[in-house]
């Protein structure tokens, strides 16, 4: 069982911090399941709980003031209940307990992933620092959201990775017949294939049949092989190779992978007829000045230059919907800043900062996962979708939120220090570029970014250029595996990456 996931052990002082119908159903169920330990109260805020009992437990609050008394008793562990509480009423909550002792302090996901309060034990995890910074999430409702797949084949491509897994937890509640793990680590898939299994086994979601695949885009026969085989109707494509300085090492292999791996996946989705391919994007991909954002901005024009052929083909050809979905970094990803931070704090620092004013656009995993999947359904062929990501936050800022969180005062305790901007960086990022137009839709946080004008120079003899550096020629084997030639070649049709 996988960290996240895992049961509490036994307490002998168990709180559940919210008395509404999300903490009822824990306590109902930690009461069915003795080993987990015993419920001592409910707190809660609400005047019109405090004082009660709910099936024999007694409601206590204000929050505040009740952890001032627990202090006293040596507080066990507390289980925060209330899905739809905001950052800054989390932050509150979670001090107020720290101040009071709790040594176990535990977190329901946010109310986008419990669909109509049906929360499970098996749901509650540590909390984390990404539960508390931040914006509030925006509620989607997931039941509505995801009628699009009711019975349907989906594939998830990356499916191991922090945005693939999230989506595979959401859509265990959309009535899905399969969901296909796709991806080429052995050991993401069987973590995402283990814990999916255990949230069914524990009643989340619905009773998808769960197919884990092995295999590699950049093999271009297997993927026709495979999607023949696995008829599917959906796929949502998070694949790529991300890490930003890593790839600034290994070009070649993130076009290879990437920009490749995507040509191979496309054509295969439409030989096969494939009702809905959603490709997710990154900010990096716009005037790009890193191979990775290079290789995301190509597979973006890929993308719509697909949907742009089903558009000309007409609506009696069974129209394929090809869409894109852009946002910006999400917290805790695998390979981000936080993970590292934590890393950094745990060991006493020093916490690194490529500088003072480096800003980036922040979201949780899960809002953004809860809005592909709603702009997945509501999209349109041919569509570059943006997720709204609120304001830009400075890492500097960030950092020093984390040490706090931890108990500690920046500087003083643990030391910031900046190592400058790294390969393939920038100081800020965009959301869209010069030539595009974000328009709101009627859908919350969800954009659609317009072109003022065509994209010039084509995808295709870009890629025949492109093909002998990644795929081995007998014919033109001096240019195999050739960085040089390849940002050479890159640098003809996009003009950021020169001055990058």
């Amino acid at each position: 069982m996988t960290e996240k996931h895992r049961i509490p052990l036994q307490s002998e002082g168990l709180y559940i911090i919210g008395a509404g119908f999300a903490g009822q159903t824990l306590a109902h169920e930690i009461k069915a399941k003795a080993i987990f330990g015993v419920v001592v109260a409910f707190l809660d805020d609400d005047p019109e709980k405090i004082g009660r009992k709910i099936d024999g437990i007694p409601v206590l609050g204000p929050i505040r003031d009740v952890a001032r008394l627990l202090r006293m008793k040596g507080a066990d562990e507390a289980i925060i209940a209330i899905p739809s509480a905001s950052r800054e009423y989390l932050q509150e909550i979670y001090h107020t307990l720290k101040q009071a002792g709790f040594q176990r302090i535990r977190i329901l996901p946010g109310i986008s992933q419990i669909l109509e309060g049906d929360a499970h034990l098996i749901q509650t995890r540590s909390i984390d620092p990404q539960d508390l910074l931040g914006r509030t999430p925006v509620t989607v409702n997931l039941k509505e959201s995801l009628v699009y797949l009711r019975g349907k084949r989906v594939l998830v491509t990356g499916a191991g990775g922090s945005i693939g897994s999230e989506l595979c937890r959401q859509l265990l509640s959309g009535g899905a017949a399969r969901l296909y793990l796709f991806g080429h680590g052995e050991n993401s898939i069987y973590e995402i294939d283990r814990e999916l299994r255990l949230l069914q086994e524990e009643g989340v979601g619905e009773r998808a049949t769960l197919v884990p695949i092995i295999g590699e885009l950049k093999d271009k026969a297997y993927m026709d092989y495979i999607l023949e085989r696995l008829k599917v109707d959906v796929i949502f494509h998070t694949a790529a190779y991300k890490h930003v300085p890593m790839m600034e090492e290994n070009p070649v292999a993130a076009i290879e992978n990437n920009l490749f791996g995507t040509a191979h996946l496309i054509a295969a989705a439409r030989k096969q007829r494939v009702q809905r391919f959603v490709h997710i994007t990154t900010d990096k991909a716009v005037e790009p000045v890193s191979i990775y954002g290079v290789s995301k901005y190509l597979c973006e024009r890929l993308v719509l230059a697909e949907a742009a052929k089903e558009t000309s083909a007409g609506e009696s050809s069974g129209r394929l919907h090809f869409m894109v979905v852009r946002f910006g970094n999400v917290l805790g990803s695998r390979g981000s800043i936080m993970p590292l931070f934590q890393q950094q704090i745990e060991k006493g620092g020093p916490v690194t900062v490529t500088h003072p004013e480096m800003r980036r656009w922040f979201m949780t995993i899960p809002e953004a996962c809860s809005l592909v999947l709603k702009a997945g359904g509501v999209g349109k062929n041919g569509n570059l979708y943006l997720l709204d990501m609120g304001e830009p936050v400075r890492i500097r800022d960030m950092a020093e939120q984390l040490i706090r969180f931890y108990g500690f005062e920046p500087e003083e305790d643990i030391k910031i220090e900046y190592v400058g901007l790294r390969p393939g960086e920038r100081l800020g990022e965009k959301l869209w570029g010069d030539d595009e137009v974000p328009r709101h839709t009627e859908f919350n946080r969800i954009l659609k970014v317009e072109r003022k004008k065509p994209h010039e120079g084509d995808m295709q003899e870009l890629m025949e250029r492109l093909r002998p550096i990644c795929c081995f020629d007998p014919e033109n084997p001096e240019v195999y595996r050739n960085p040089q030639q390849m940002r050479d070649i890159l640098k003809e049709v996009i003009t950021p990456y020169v001055q990058g």
